[in-house]
């Protein structure tokens, strides 16, 4: 493939970069097209004309900021941005149930999920009853032994201890049969959810907050749980002021529960835009000062440096959070979140750091048989890899097919056997509903159960029917993943020289942030290189120089290229392109920067 355009002169640090179109070029490691983000050149140019740098007027006009809202964006104020929390269906109820027990002393009880955004949502909730002084109990349950969702017998236990008001977090939307019993028994459940609803919510239910139900008009569906659980502190806080329960006591500071919103955000992969990236921008300015203990102390051992960012929260907190839920149980997570005890802290945030590294090695193993399994096959010529395994642990399952998703660039199906069962997660391209695909083979009797998302999706099904499912998923999959793979892109938002590649440029870029779906790190490329200094670090990674025709240089790294399309060009010894991001080199620290690539093409 060639990518055929007109090359234009490339400007030191590219004030004009607007104008500048890609040159042609062989085919690129990844298989996509390169092409320049698209944005209004007037508004880039009015931006710019208020003097913002010209790169960062561009990037702000692609995400579809306009001139007169530049200010409001990169400095947002959640004062300004934050809705009336009773926009949101049935908070009015919520709220109005939650205040009644908090006056009258009841104990609370809360049902979470296992996962990073049902163990923050829990703990926003745990921290806010126990400011306010309302008496709770936490229950959340074990992913192998329970699995996921509320059950008749989970919130029994609950009623048992005390609770008959009990509030489900991150799960809860669908769960209508346990509701239901529940009110039988004289429990009300008060549902904060996040995930899509086909139908009505659970008619026992005392309230259904879910932003995603479809009678919610708030425009908030990409809240997950725990921004939920925040408009719930919120909502409540006002109802509990109203009520004049704040007459002799201090009101709690709601905004030190926001660097939990953040995480839960963050780690369930919500777009990063409109009030979902307020609330992580100032979940992050809140980690970075006092912030919550428990993540503070985690984010320490898992090596986190300088200002808090979502890769910190995504890519080294996030994991060690899951990695309770995964393959030991998330009171582990929850309570590092949320006691008081700074030693018990501290040993919680080594303990997760211990368990994180042993789910790695599990996700290892399991990754490997199935890499094995998939190649000995030949799934790889699907269009769409089922692929299964006696024994893979069903708590690393999901990680392992995101991992050959990207690897084998189609969808794949993970699925765990034990005792003549399957559980099997799926991770999708960007094009292809899984969640559609598998919902409709449980419809049709295929799975047990099962369910998603367009790009994620859970299920259920017995070992002797893998098969079948296979096949199924590949005839009803077939054309969308043809169509995706021939339609993909890769967005560059400007061209650069080396120059570009320092600490202070990252800076300049990253005021557009925080990044993330919705709301994509800017990506540059650099033109006519070649590497010099090219080396092996680490597991697979390829450090080397960049040098362009003009001599200039820049440091640069492409993670786990070795042996990949990415490492053969980067080491052939010919001149190419390349295109990554900027980030800072703390290794070397001043202003030093680094561009992690993540394509590259030959020169023509």
């Amino acid at each position: 493939m060639t990518v055929n355009s007109a090359a234009r002169p490339v400007p030191s640090l590219g004030a004009a970069m607007p104008l500048i179109e890609l040159p042609a070029m062989g085919s690129p490691a990844s298989g996509r097209r390169w092409r320049l983000r698209e944005a209004d050149a007037a508004v880039a140019e009015a931006i710019a004309a208020s003097g913002r740098d010209p790169v960062l007027a561009r990037i702000l006009a692609a995400r579809g900021v306009g001139a007169d809202d530049v200010e409001r964006y990169l400095v947002p104020s959640l004062r300004e941005e934050m809705p009336d929390p009773f926009v949101l269906k049935d908070m009015d109820r919520a709220a109005e149930r939650l205040t009644r027990a908090i006056l009258d002393g009841e104990t609370i009880g809360v049902f979470g999920d296992y996962d990073v955004d049902g163990t923050t949502a829990s703990a926003i909730l745990k921290l806010y009853f126990d400011a306010v002084g309302a008496s709770s109990l936490i229950y959340l349950p074990d992913r192998i032994m329970e699995g996921y969702g509320p059950s008749a017998e989970a919130f029994r236990s609950l009623q048992r201890d005390g609770a008959n008001l009990i509030v489900t977090v991150d799960c809860g939307a669908a769960a209508h049969e346990p509701i239901e019993e529940a009110a039988r028994d004289g429990v009300d459940i008060v549902v904060f959810d996040h995930h899509q609803m086909s139908g009505p919510p659970p008619s026992g239910a005392a309230a259904v907050v879910n932003p995603n139900r479809p009678d919610d008009m708030s425009g908030l569906g990409n809240l997950s749980a725990a921004g939920v659980a925040f408009m719930g502190a919120v909502a409540l806080n006002r109802a509990l002021r109203e009520a004049g329960y704040f007459k002799d006591r201090s009101e709690p500071n709601l905004m030190n529960l926001l660097d939990l919103a953040a995480l839960g955000l963050v780690c369930d992969v919500m777009a990063i835009t409109g009030l979902t990236r307020v609330m992580v921008a100032q979940g992050l300015k809140v980690l970075g000062g006092a912030g919550n203990p428990g993540l503070k102390a985690l984010g320490a051992r898992a090596g986190v440096k300088g200002p808090p960012s979502t890769y910190h929260l995504g890519f080294l907190i996030g994991p060690r959070i899951n990695a309770a839920g995964r393959i030991g149980h998330a009171r582990l997570a929850f309570e590092l979140m949320t006691t008081p005890d700074a030693a018990r802290r501290s040993a919680l945030a080594e303990k997760l750091h211990i368990l994180n590294a042993e789910r790695q090695e599990i996700e290892a193993e399991v990754q490997a048989a199935a890499q094995r399994e998939i190649e000995v096959h030949q799934r790889h010529a699907d269009d769409v890899i089922v692929t299964a395994g006696e024994g893979w642990h069903p708590g690393v399952i999901g990680i392992v097919a995101g991992r050959l998703k990207e690897l084998y660039d189609r969808p794949v199906v993970v699925i765990g056997v034990k005792e003549g069962a399957g559980k099997g997660s799926g991770r999708s391209i960007t094009g292809v509903d899984l969640g559609a695909a598998v919902s409709a083979a449980r419809e049709d009797g295929v799975l047990t159960s099962g369910g998603g998302h367009a790009m994620a999706a859970g299920l259920s099904i017995e070992a002797s029917r893998i098969s079948e499912f296979r096949r199924i998923m590949n005839d009803r999959l077939a054309r969308a993943v043809t169509l995706a793979r021939t339609n993909r892109t890769y967005e560059i938002d400007a061209i650069v020289a080396p120059s570009a590649v320092s600490k202070s440029f990252a800076d300049l870029t990253g005021a557009a942030g925080p990044y993330g779906p919705g709301n994509p790190e800017p990506t540059f490329a650099l033109l006519d290189c070649r590497a010099e200094y090219l080396k092996t670090v680490g597991k697979g990674h390829l450090s080397l120089t960049l040098v362009n025709a003009t001599g200039e240089s820049a440091r640069a790294i492409a993670f786990r290229a070795e042996g990949e399309a990415l490492g053969e060009i980067l080491s052939s010894g010919q001149r190419f392109h390349v295109a990554g991001k900027i980030r800072a080199d703390d290794w070397r620290g001043g202003d030093a920067g680094q561009l992690q690539i993540a394509d590259a093409a030959p020169a023509l």
